[in-house]
């Protein structure tokens, strides 16, 4: 019998609780502008849980993929020094964690190539992620990285040796091309490669203020570096319905509903007790509950950032640190696929 993604996590994250220094996992963020709400309670919370459990962590900021659907990497350096306050501000611990630059590490681009030869134009043009990211682009072409996007992301996993891969559903096509990039080498050539495992993301999805998906470049996200009166008037715009009494219904109002997931979430509770508890008080009494909630679990994060933002030599610092760390583990692994492809 077959697997599902879902049964292997449940497998995964019982053998992390048995044993979280067999695992090593790599993931990171475009630095395209702050990261939000959604980012937080996706991704960063699982960081901060899985890192403390004693897993070794890996956050590549991916800088040159941020030309994948754009023309120029506009503000660049400002962008990944942010990035780096919101890994920290979220509980991302630099002395255990290596977060470094993707364009710093040249031995791991390197990999491009023998990897690009593992792998069809048919496949990755059939790659139902890539086709997604191609509708949504805002460009009327897109370049040849966006269909080599996949073994981009391949590369930044493997030349590490990362066996766990924390990721969305919809991220699931990606990491397949990485698995069998990392098989078909091991075939080939010898067997220098883990073959990754996906971790889902059992965090649900938030959406934008606007009801849409949300998203850095959508105006419709709250993100962790915002103030409090910026974050309750995003709030005050959200949109609901024409109900007035509250209920979690997240197939049949989803917007309401996604209102109501934010605040329990920020207050650690269940969304139908957030519900229950505004009753018939209307879209404007959730809404006041939704951003206190907010500001209030912003409040330690926003500190914290404020203090890094002031000191950048030390965001500078601890991505260099990083970058260090990162090459001389791609440095190994790029001496060993050579010898392994020379054999």
């Amino acid at each position: 019998m077959e697997t599902t993604p879902e049964a292997r996590t449940r497998e995964l994250e019982a053998r992390i609780a048995a044993d979280p220094g067999a695992f090593r996992i790599l993931t990171g963020d475009r630095p395209t502008g702050p990261l939000h709400l959604g980012h937080y309670f996706g991704t960063l919370a699982n960081r901060v849980r899985l890192q403390r459990a004693g897993v070794e962590l890996l956050l590549v900021i991916p800088d040159y993929q941020v030309l994948t659907d754009r023309d120029v990497a506009d503000r660049l350096s400002e962008h990944v020094e942010g990035l780096v306050a919101d890994y920290l501000a979220a509980g991302i611990d630099p002395a255990a964690a290596t977060v470094f630059r993707h364009s710093a590490v040249p031995a791991l681009n390197q990999l491009m190539l023998p990897f690009l030869s593992l792998v069809t134009v048919a496949e990755l043009n059939r790659n139902p992620t890539v086709k997604d990211e191609i509708a949504a682009s805002r460009q009327a072409s897109v370049s040849g990285l966006m269909f080599t996007y996949p073994v981009h992301q391949a590369a930044d996993i493997l030349f590490c040796k990362a066996n766990l891969v924390p990721v969305g559903k919809d991220q699931l096509p990606h990491q397949e091309i990485t698995r069998t990039i990392a098989r078909r080498f091991n075939e080939r050539y010898a067997p220098v490669f883990p073959v990754p495992d996906a971790l889902l993301s059992a965090a649900p999805l938030l959406l934008g203020t606007d009801g849409r998906k949300m998203g850095k470049s959508r105006g419709n996200a709250i993100a962790l570096s915002a103030g409090p009166d910026e974050t309750a008037r995003m709030i005050r715009r959200a949109v609901t319905d024409g109900d007035r009494h509250i209920t979690y219904e997240p197939d049949t109002r989803p917007q309401v509903s996604n209102l109501v997931l934010l605040a329990a979430l920020c207050q650690d509770r269940d969304p139908h007790d957030v519900a229950a508890e505004v009753g018939s008080g209307g879209a404007a009494a959730l809404k006041k509950v939704v951003a206190d909630s907010v500001n209030e679990f912003l409040r330690p994060i926003r500190a914290r950032r404020a203090e890094l933002i002031a000191d950048r030599a030390y965001l500078r610092r601890v991505v260099a640190e990083g970058n260090d760390r990162a090459n001389a583990i791609a440095d190994r692994t790029l001496e060993e696929v050579r010898a392994a492809m020379d054999s």
